[in-house]
């Protein structure tokens, strides 16, 4: 009340208008007579001009310290996957480890064998477009096995668990740090390494490689169907181009990546839900880092892997 009487007065001043308080108890009239006839400005804050240098070397900062967070948080999950198959006393539960298992795995099988299906069916039309015309119709197979099996099936099965498995770990952990309920296992003497992170971890990238051998197959089916349908390729003659155009080394290759890619977005998830805030908005935020993330790391860490390729001749 006295604030709005201050208020009023000031206004009635600095219209030149009279401010009669005679009328109010004497308690208030003493309170106004302490109060200043004008309130004070609040002085507006210096503001320095953009430093592009400053704003870049606070990002590369930002990106080192990240890095090497999950370069830790890397190093103690191998530790702790070391000492769990040592039978040393580590907190995982084969029930949590079987159900990451399910969930990165056959509950996955759905949409990575049609993701990977579509994609094979789809180098193998715009490949027959271009190849009818030299008519090298069967070089297709060679076109669908190579791309499949290096590039587009560990790249396409680490983006879709990005996408799907990825945001989930983040949105969980960033729920349980909402609940309390990390607090509470820190409490009892519950490392969330070891309860938390570790069977997220190791199912990851345990079940990527196996969904990779499966997208393979599923896009290699997929240009198998799209050549015998559209081109005079028989599925025998198809099937003898395939397995003379790829190496044993482009599998081997694929698998690797696969099995990197997965320990990438099972580590960045989890370090990105323990990250998180605690309100209902930052699990929303979580899951959407988590994603953004794990398909940006997916598509750096090919970007590597090509140049690893190139430079050892595969």
């Amino acid at each position: 009340m006295i604030e709005f009487l201050w208020d009023a007065r000031c206004a009635a001043l600095k219209a030149k208008w009279n401010f009669d308080d005679g009328g109010l108890p004497e308690a208030a009239r003493r309170l106004l007579a302490l109060l200043p006839n004008t309130r004070a400005t609040a002085a507006r804050p210096l503001q320095s001009p953009p430093d592009p240098l400053t704003w870049i070397g606070g990002k590369t900062l930002d990106i080192l310290i990240a890095i090497g967070d999950v370069g830790g948080l890397v190093f103690l999950t191998a530790r702790k996957a070391a000492l769990a198959a040592a039978s040393t006393r580590v907190y995982l539960r084969a029930i949590d480890l079987r159900a990451n298992l399910r969930d990165a795995g056959p509950s996955a099988l759905l949409i990575v064998g049609v993701v990977n299906f579509l994609i094979g069916a789809i180098l193998a039309f715009v490949g027959a477009v271009q190849l009818r015309r030299f008519a090298a119709d069967v070089f297709v197979a060679n076109l669908v096995g190579l791309a499949v099996a290096r590039e587009m099936a560990p790249v396409m099965t680490g983006i879709i668990m990005s996408g799907r498995t990825g945001g989930a770990y983040a949105a969980r952990i960033a729920t349980m740090l909402g609940n309390e309920e990390l607090d509470a296992l820190e409490v009892v003497g519950i490392p969330v390494t070891d309860y938390i992170v570790l069977p997220s971890v190791l199912a990851l990238a345990v079940a990527m490689p196996l969904l990779y051998l499966y997208g393979t197959l599923l896009g290699m089916f997929g240009g198998f169907v799209v050549s015998v349908a559209m081109l005079s390729i028989t599925p025998l003659r198809f099937v003898h181009q395939l397995l003379s155009a790829i190496p044993l080394d482009q599998f081997v290759f694929g698998f690797v990546k696969s099995f990197a890619f997965g320990l990438m977005i099972g580590v960045t998830s989890c370090r990105i839900g323990l990250m998180a805030g605690r309100s209902a908005a930052d699990v929303g935020i979580a899951a959407t880092r988590a994603v953004v993330v794990g398909i940006v790391g997916v598509i750096a860490m090919d970007a590597i892997f090509a140049v690893i390729a190139n430079a050892i001749g595969i």
